[in-house]
């Protein structure tokens, strides 16, 4: 039974919708704030002080982030070699599926007394590496789901949808399960299905929610979304694989669009993940926001992700992705100078008055600026490496694509605690951020806005 192009394209974007709560949920919002506290409290016990155990429980987390990310750069673009020399994407998409579910489901093992902390942090980067590896196989998907008109419409969507399952997700979190510190979620009662609020029950309770929540959810997927069969299945040997990605890295210098992208994409994308992973920071340390504050902000943010980015995927058909792009790394500088630039008690040279509410208005504004700029760039992104792939072998690409996009993620955030440490400011701190957006605008001179194809296809 043949299936529709309309299906296909529904069961693609269903991946968004069903992995998006791991990041909403477990990397940004419930799991990982809950995972600090607890190591906080856990080396508090054991003889730190409080400013100690805060920054080991920071320390630990930013390493687990920082070897799943070097282990994902270095293997996607093997793994993608694989894949294309083989013919085949789902059972690579299925094997990393299952790890992601089960390391999901896993992370309930959390208690608040810490006793299996580092256990709890290798589980949950297990999960991380399995999605975004099962995510590289299924962006190589995107090229043959329309023509290159319509590409950027559908990447666009698919994000969009996703970042609308992670809002629906955090709100069922938040409103039934997750506990705060009285015990009762935000609807004021306790967690549903009698879990106890003092083991901490209903925070722990994401795990297995995010993985119900990914079963259910990519059932359209598995059932729309099917390797092209008329692409030559041969059994890949290593040396084989090796030999072409070796020659794809060889062409990338030659392929000077490719490589000008690459090189940008990794400096912008870099900066983006670091305004993601230190928003809260910010906003705790600077505005003193408590929980009830980074859950609202969290809610506009994915709110906006999901409008702006469907906008920005029209935007990308009509337009192209290069425009998309740029717009949105200057509203991520705006963002980041007004960062730098306001406290609780000034606006850039402006005395506010005490206790005035504007810092927090201000910031709620930059976390749309921030979720709809971020989701539009991501999906652009996406769109315009779609340009620079060679058709038969699009999961190599976007391995590349991973590869630069995880190869530094250690530059930004130890760009941010260099300069913080050096000025004692964490406003300061940010200016990194705004000098690695603009180095990947200049970058996007040289990068043609339809791609390098004509360059491979000569």
């Amino acid at each position: 039974m043949e299936i529709s192009k309309k299906k296909k394209i529904w069961g693609w974007m269903t991946f968004d919708w069903a992995t998006q709560p791991f990041y909403t949920l477990g990397l940004t919002f419930i799991f990982g704030p809950y995972f600090a506290a607890v190591a906080a409290k856990y080396y508090l016990g054991i003889g730190l002080d409080a400013a100690a155990a805060d920054a080991q429980a920071q320390s630990i987390w930013g390493l687990g982030q920082t070897l799943s990310g070097l282990l994902i750069a270095f293997t996607a673009p093997v793994l993608g070699a694989f894949a294309d020399t083989s013919g085949r994407k789902m059972p690579w998409i299925l094997f990393f599926l299952v790890i992601y579910v089960v390391a999901s489901a896993m992370l309930w093992g959390l208690t608040p007394d810490g006793a299996n902390l580092l256990w709890m942090l290798f589980i949950f980067y297990v999960g991380f590496f399995a999605a975004e590896s099962a995510l590289n196989f299924v962006n190589a998907i995107l090229p043959s789901l329309g023509n290159e008109k319509e590409i950027g419409r559908i990447s666009g969507s698919g994000a969009a949808f996703g970042y609308w399952g992670g809002v629906v997700s955090l709100f069922i979190m938040l409103l039934f399960f997750a506990e705060g510190d009285t015990g009762v979620t935000f609807l004021g009662i306790q967690p549903l299905f009698g879990l106890d609020p003092e083991l901490r029950e209903g925070t722990r309770f994401v795990g297995p929610f995010i993985a119900i929540w990914f079963i259910i959810f990519m059932v359209p997927f598995f059932m729309w979304v099917r390797d092209d069969p008329k692409v030559a299945s041969e059994r890949p040997t290593m040396r084989t694989v090796l030999a072409n990605l070796w020659a794809t890295l060889q062409s990338v210098y030659k392929r000077k669009s490719l490589m000008n992208f690459l090189i940008g994409s990794m400096v912008y994308r870099d900066a983006l993940n670091a305004l993601y992973a230190f928003g809260g920071v910010y906003a705790a340390l600077v505005l003193d926001w408590h929980t009830m504050q980074i859950g609202i902000f969290g809610i506009i943010a994915a709110i906006a992700a999901a409008v702006v980015t469907w906008i920005g995927g029209l935007c990308d058909q009509k337009y192209g992705p290069k425009p998309v792009i740029t717009v949105a790394i200057l509203t991520l500088i705006a963002v980041c100078t007004i960062i730098v630039g306001m406290n609780r008690d000034h606006l850039f040279m402006m005395t506010l008055p005490e206790g005035s509410s504007l810092p927090d208005t201000i910031f709620y504004i930059c976390g749309a600026a921030i979720g709809g700029a971020g989701g539009a760039l991501y999906s652009a992104s996406r769109s315009l490496m779609v340009r620079h792939t060679h058709p038969e072998r699009p999961a190599e690409a976007f391995g590349l694509f991973a590869l630069t996009g995880k190869a530094t993620a250690f530059l930004a955030p130890a760009l941010i605690t260099l300069f913080t440490v050096i000025s004692g400011n964490t406003q300061i701190g940010f200016i990194p951020v705004i000098i690695l957006f603009l180095i990947g605008l200049i970058m996007l001179r040289w990068v043609n806005k339809d791609g390098d194809r004509a360059e491979w296809s000569a």
